[in-house]
């Protein structure tokens, strides 16, 4: 039987790249969105097309209880549970310093810390039940070595989680591997968005193989980690960043 796995944040970017590498795998496919319908059920309609995987598209608020509670029930009745829970839900209101508020740091930990917690707290039963579950955790570099003041709360979201990850392996010890994927500079849409040519040259100059990540290449970390092949890979960090600088 298939393994079920779920994608927070998997409309776009990194999630949709994470969604699409797994269904090619014959993995059957959650993809959660909480604003891009569009693209959710566009990206459900190839995975499906494409792979003859079993995909749904599920709105949800990963920050809210009940609403992480009413998703994965949606999950158990069609698709059985969750088997991989892929925790890459964020959001990174980028501010300056004095014009960032304390409701948009509570957002961002709420959605980027809490929404992992609300998911991995919600899932980890059925894992348990069947004694196998595996749940990657999206963290950053910007939780490491690298740091923005203009996004201190994501910066300390990503690093929270790393501890998160830490103290989730220990919790759901022997029978789910936790572990943490910390991407730099990835060049998605929404990373290069915004951003002038000097600085984004400034950092490409950071990392040693001399480009942006693909997202593809999260995903195959994500493919490789969830796999047989790494079932002795527990209660770690992984960076994927090119060999990039960090910038204190």
């Amino acid at each position: 039987m298939r393994k079920v796995v779920l994608v927070t944040g998997g409309a776009k970017g990194i999630g949709a790249a994470i969604a699409l590498e797994l269904a090619r795998h014959n993995y059957d496919i959650v993809i959660n969105y909480l604003t891009s319908k569009e693209k959710a059920e566009q990206l459900q309609e190839t995975i499906v097309n494409t792979y003859g995987v079993r995909c749904l598209a599920l709105q949800a608020d990963v920050s809210k209880e009940d609403e992480v509670d009413t998703m994965v029930a949606t999950i158990e009745k069609e698709l059985g549970g969750v088997d991989v829970l892929i925790n890459n839900a964020a959001i990174d209101p980028a501010n300056l310093f004095h014009l960032k508020t304390a409701e948009e740091f509570r957002r961002t930990l709420d959605v980027n810390l809490v929404g992992a917690y609300n998911c991995s707290k919600r899932v980890y039963k059925h894992m348990l039940h069947q004694e196998y579950g595996r749940i990657i955790n999206i963290s950053s570099t910007n939780g490491i070595n690298t740091y923005y003041p203009m996004c201190f709360d994501y910066d300390a979201s990503k690093a929270a989680l790393i501890s998160l990850t830490h103290n989730l392996s220990m919790q759901f010890a022997p029978y789910v591997n936790v572990n943490a994927i910390a991407p730099g500079f990835i060049g998605t849409e929404s990373e290069l968005d915004g951003y002038d040519e000097e600085f984004l040259k400034s950092e490409q100059e950071k990392i040693l193989v001399n480009r942006y990540g693909k997202p593809e290449e999260v995903a195959y970390l994500v493919k490789f980690l969830i796999s047989d092949e790494a079932n002795f890979i527990n209660n770690s960090v992984i960076r994927i960043d090119g060999g990039q600088q960090g910038s204190y």
